[in-house]
């Protein structure tokens, strides 16, 4: 009877003995990265790669994919460790302020970009810290970069004449909104307080409070700062249920209570326009934005790629 507990532990013997339950595979400048943290982070690719392959390719996908992890975390570390030495720092609320600007473009609830990335093998802990790096790659890189990151009309003129596409306008309303946010598994009784409390901001609207001063105090939604006011939005890119008000409010009108996924929404319509063709003078600060941010992804590749030289790296894997 002893022979099955004998087998396990050398089989047990065995497996360690090939790959330890954590070692050092990097070493970068004063830092190390261990074999947990390359395990951590290749979870997901490991899901997805063994989900789309089989065999001898698979095999050789998830040695690549291991490699562009272990390349990624020695980036990472970098950039943690000059933002260190520059004092720059990553709010929570900056986190925070980013997922809720990803939320409002999917039209998508917390709830559901959690089940979304589960579904890749990532935890919120680890989207949200792969959310800070974002924050501060883009920090740093504007720091030394910027300067080098001029966009002329010239260059937003050539990009709207080859994106023409791009910028035909669906119909759109410019609106103004206020949110107040479900937090996560909300009781029938927290909403319940919820809509009391957004409908005593709109009976203070209706009495006459300015829409832009009620937003910056309660409104939750990313453009709480600016008023509220969420630009102009074409048909199709809002929640249904604030959309289907959205379209039939006349200019300057408030809307009743909204009920969403994510919370209880007035809204009130400070512009409307038509399809066609959007004028350059509209979308300029877009462009310059999306020229600006192509520049930067080059400018960041060669940055890093220098950092990396002036950096002592050590890869034992």
């Amino acid at each position: 009877m002893l022979f099955v507990p004998v087998m396990a532990a050398a089989l047990l013997c065995g497996l360690v003995g090939a790959e330890p339950v954590d070692r050092i595979v990097a070493v970068v400048n004063e830092d190390v990265l261990t074999l947990s943290d390359l395990n951590n982070a290749f979870a997901q690719y490991r899901r997805s790669v063994e989900a789309s392959y089989s065999g001898q390719e698979r095999g050789q996908m998830l040695a690549e994919a291991r490699q562009v992890i272990l390349s990624r975390l020695i980036d990472d570390t970098l950039m943690e460790q000059e933002a260190k030495k520059t004092g720059i720092l990553v709010r929570e609320e900056e986190v925070i302020q980013a997922i809720n600007n990803i939320l409002a473009q999917r039209n998508t609830s917390m709830d559901e970009l959690i089940k979304a990335i589960a579904k890749e093998g990532m935890e919120i802990d680890v989207y949200k810290k792969k959310i800070r790096n974002q924050i501060m790659k883009m920090k740093l890189v504007r720091r030394d970069l910027k300067a080098k990151l001029m966009v002329g009309d010239e260059e937003i003129g050539d990009y709207y004449r080859r994106h023409r596409a791009d910028y035909e306008g669906k119909e759109a309303v410019r609106i103004k909104q206020i949110l107040i946010l479900f937090p996560r598994n909300a009781s029938g009784e927290t909403r319940a307080r919820l809509r009391a409390d957004t409908e005593l901001l709109l009976k203070r609207l209706n009495n006459g409070e300015p829409f832009e001063k009620l937003a910056a105090l309660y409104s939750q939604a990313p453009a709480a700062s600016s008023g509220g006011d969420m630009g102009f939005i074409e048909k199709g890119s809002m929640l249904a249920e604030v959309e289907q008000t959205a379209f039939k409010l006349e200019l300057n009108e408030v809307s009743g209570v909204i009920e969403s996924p994510v919370g209880f929404h007035i809204i009130k319509v400070a512009d409307k326009r038509g399809a066609g063709l959007k004028p350059l003078e509209t979308v300029r600060e877009e462009i310059r934005a999306r020229i600006e941010e192509e520049k930067m992804e080059k400018k960041y590749d060669e940055w890093i790629e220098d950092l990396r030289k002036k950096s002592h790296i050590e890869i034992k894997l």
